[in-house]
């Protein structure tokens, strides 16, 4: 089989993006020879290799302009010329991260007469996300209702999520693709109470991953703050806009704790240094209500029950699996009640439901799933 050259564009720096990385590093293993695109930024290489994956950073003039919407157009065009200035005939398949890279895909197919293919992978409900309405939302919607049907291959990050775009677009379910870690064995660590000076005799619930709005971060700092006693304690393990407030948080209570984002490398080690695992997403939009969040795969990876709002993918995935507890309400006294019925159920039962589903939510096995797609095309 004559190997096939595969663009996988992302609009961040890749410096943290798991499932690009994990993506293209299974294309590579099977032959395909990968090449990841993505946004230069101070202090990066432009060109360098991640685990043996090629990165072209693309350093942009308009970088540093405002980021007033109009200029980040701009910076965006400009995105979108040098793209097509290093790759137009270049390449077989452009996997398209998101919607803000499916135009760069469409563009490169016209340029090749539609002999190049496109595998769209939207990692959320691209026009349903936080914050997003009115005309920009419209907007969204009429461009990815556009452009989808350029796509030869659609995939997505829940069930829920993948029939939305079935029903709104026409077209053959989206192959369902899970943000899933690779299987491991972890041995259970104690990093958090040695780094943090948690007791022994204290039960650690762990939030890790974004720390921004909309995760649900604002309601479980109020309900530890509130607790009159320390034998549970909360430990924020990331970065975002609240790291101040948690950390301020933590100055003022003695059942909150900060601890910095750490590498991919080795965050499970310290993720199995909790006790229970925690990921409150809010119903702030459709994309959050019909999420998968890579943090419950990592929870149960490393060994952790998991404590979620109640919307329905995370829901379904608990209550399917026995692997922990589902607030009735999202709301302070839910999650509350949430932390007491978790405290009280049957620790080995629910250990060994943890151990049995790391093998289900593996990315050994979605990894089946992605290169089947590609040989479909």
């Amino acid at each position: 089989m004559v190997k096939k050259n595969v663009l996988s564009i992302v609009l961040n720096n890749f410096t943290n993006d798991s499932r690009v990385l994990k993506e293209g590093l299974s294309l590579k293993k099977d032959d395909y020879i990968v090449t990841v695109v993505a946004l230069h930024e101070s202090d990066l290489l432009e060109i360098e290799e991640i685990q043996g994956l090629p990165v072209n950073r693309m350093r942009l003039k308009s970088r540093g302009w405002p980021k007033w919407k109009p200029i980040q157009l701009l910076k965006y065009l400009e995105f979108i010329f040098r793209v097509m200035v290093a790759y137009r005939n270049k390449v077989d398949i452009v996997h398209c991260n998101d919607l803000n890279a499916l135009p760069v895909g469409v563009l490169l197919k016209k340029i090749s007469k539609n002999k190049l293919k496109i595998v769209y992978d939207a990692h959320e409900y691209e026009t349903e996300t936080n914050g997003s309405k009115g005309i920009e939302k419209k907007l969204k919607k009429g461009i990815e209702s556009f452009l989808i049907r350029y796509a030869d291959q659609v995939i997505t990050v829940s069930d829920s999520i993948a029939n939305e775009y079935a029903k709104l677009y026409a077209i053959p379910k989206p192959h369902l693709v899970l943000n899933c870690p690779h299987y491991r064995k972890i041995k259970k660590q104690n990093i958090f109470r040695e780094q943090l000076n948690i007791r022994d005799d204290q039960t650690i619930f762990l939030y890790q991953g974004g720390l921004s709005k909309g995760r649900g971060i604002e309601l479980i700092l109020e309900v530890f703050s509130q607790f009159k006693e320390d034998g549970n304690v909360l430990v924020c393990m990331g970065y975002g806009p609240l790291e101040r407030m948690i950390q301020e948080k933590e100055v003022n209570t003695t059942t909150i704790f900060f601890h910095p984002a750490v590498t991919p490398e080795v965050l499970l080690q310290y993720t199995s240094s909790a006790d229970y695992g925690i990921s409150f997403i809010e119903d702030a939009c459709l994309s959050y209500r019909y999420c998968l969040p890579n943090k419950m795969f990592e929870y149960l990876m490393a060994g952790l029950p998991v404590l979620t709002s109640n919307l329905f993918e995370m829901k379904r995935l608990v209550e399917a699996y026995q692997v922990g507890v589902v607030a009735k309400e999202n709301t302070v006294d839910g999650f509350v009640a949430a932390v007491k019925t978790s405290l009280e159920m049957d620790s080995q039962q629910i250990k060994a439901n943890v151990e049995k589903v790391k093998k289900d939510f593996c990315w050994e096995k979605q990894e089946k799933i992605l290169l089947g797609i590609y040989k479909e095309i």
